[in-house]
């Protein structure tokens, strides 16, 4: 069985353009390399691009035979996201995948909390992804052929202390998807989400105190923090045909947080 699902999902991807946001690290990094192995050519977008960024999308280039290109916006910038898009669609004539992963994480007490803050984390974690997803699935539609993954976190779906806005963003994007799913169905468009836990990124590493990682990890059936690449497995699972049935589901990658 191992061999067959292999065989099948080495060219599942192959030739179709993904296009991935916040890809210059952790989970996004992961997910372009995950994808651009099985053929898939990569729009990676970011706020900004390394030396080292360069190099590693070169690398993938080379090694398996696909298309990477690198686009600079901020997602807080709408007029960004717009000029942005104007240029992928210069080069890509289809996006056959959208993988809304850029994030950003606020950590503070309700009351302390500007709203200030929670205007542009919002921007951020879901307007900027819901204006792309506009602009992307309306070449789905054209296309009568899509994919879209949305990552969220199980932020969105638990209760988190002192993550009330971040939380926010992330169960209105869980919400939003669902309703996606029935809407963009009958172009025959799915839509999904991945909810990962505690997944050992500079993003978790910098916002979560380690006495609560270790009181999480206390509850969890598989005793440790996930990895960015288990992360980009399930999204490969949903970028493919082998989740062909799948559509307006969230999927929890938590260690087993029961």
């Amino acid at each position: 069985m191992k061999n067959l699902i292999k065989n099948y999902s080495d060219n599942s991807l192959k030739g179709l353009n993904a296009l991935v946001t916040g890809c210059n690290k952790g989970i996004g990094l992961e997910i372009t390399k995950k994808l651009a192995s099985h053929g898939s050519n990569i729009i990676a977008c970011c706020r900004q691009k390394t030396v080292n960024l360069i190099q590693t999308f070169n690398d993938l280039k080379k090694k398996y035979g696909v298309e990477v290109e690198i686009y600079e916006f901020d997602l807080s910038d709408q007029d960004q996201i717009k000029s942005s898009f104007e240029k992928i669609k210069v080069k890509f004539d289809k996006i056959d995948i959208l993988v809304n992963n850029a994030a950003s994480i606020q950590t503070s007490s309700f009351l302390m909390a500007p709203i200030k803050s929670a205007k542009k984390l919002f921007e951020i974690n879901y307007f900027s992804q819901i204006y792309l997803t506009q602009l992307v699935s309306k070449m789905m539609i054209r296309k009568k052929k899509g994919n879209i993954i949305n990552i969220s976190s199980t932020s969105g779906i638990d209760v988190n202390e002192g993550r009330m806005f971040y939380s926010a963003t992330k169960a209105a994007l869980i919400n939003s998807s669902k309703i996606l799913a029935k809407e963009l169905s009958p172009f025959n468009i799915r839509v999904n989400v991945v909810a990962p836990g505690l997944i050992e990124t500079d993003m978790m590493k910098q916002n979560t105190k380690s006495e609560i990682v270790d009181n999480v990890l206390k509850d969890l059936t598989i005793k440790r923090t996930g990895k960015p690449e288990e992360i980009a497995n399930i999204v490969y699972f949903l970028a493919s045909d082998l989740s062909s049935y799948l559509n307006g589901q969230v999927i929890r990658v938590d260690g087993g947080m029961l």
